[in-house]
């Protein structure tokens, strides 16, 4: 049954590989959207950090302008995209399927942290957050860190998704997601089993 689930999780890796659209770079997309300034590897592992922070405080804000909504909402959608950041080396592991997805979000969650420091409610808050990033970054020496995606701006109208047809080459991702496959089956078994325990009464 474990080889079974592999294969069922490999072939489904190829077909959406072959379904969904493919994508290079994301600077060969569209450009209809806003910019958003590129951030190297060393920066995102830092700022991953503080996602949490950046979003908590973005979330608040009241006096906004466009730029900043279609920022902050183009972070979210890039977020979710990259599955929450939760697959395995997404952030630290350059050849992950997830690698250059968690560049765009990060990348959006950095200029959504730059525009309230220009915010007056903000700017306060955002430039702690700002400081302790800087800190973090000189004291685990990650300023200099780059990787391939490091020079590469985004767009909000470009979704930079995962690359689907590296994810059988990638273990830590394969893995990942044969395990969310065999927690599926084995739910919905489970329900399976109570619904027909229940009819039986």
């Amino acid at each position: 049954m474990k080889y079974g689930l592999y294969s069922t999780c490999l072939g489904l890796s190829l077909f959406i590989a072959g379904g969904a659209s493919a994508h290079g770079r994301s600077g060969e997309g569209s450009h209809a959207g806003l910019p958003v300034p590129e951030i190297s590897h060393g920066e995102m592992a830092v700022i991953s950090d503080y996602r949490g922070r950046i979003m908590n405080l973005a979330s608040r804000t009241v006096d906004t302008n466009e730029p900043f909504r279609r920022m902050l909402n183009y972070a979210e959608i890039q977020y979710s995209y990259c599955f929450w950041g939760r697959m395995p080396g997404s952030v630290t592991d350059e050849e992950s399927p997830f690698n250059e997805c968690a560049h765009a979000y990060l990348a959006a969650t950095k200029a959504v942290l730059l525009a309230m420091r220009d915010m007056p409610r903000e700017a306060v808050a955002a430039g702690e957050i700002a400081s302790d990033i800087d800190v973090d970054m000189v004291r685990r020496g990650l300023s200099l860190v780059t990787c391939r995606f490091s020079g590469e701006g985004f767009n909000t109208a470009n979704i930079v998704r995962p690359r689907w047809s590296e994810i059988p080459l990638h273990p830590a991702s394969m893995a990942s997601l044969t395990g969310f496959a065999v927690t599926l089956v084995a739910g919905f078994f489970a329900l399976k089993r109570l619904f027909r325990i229940q009819s039986s009464k």
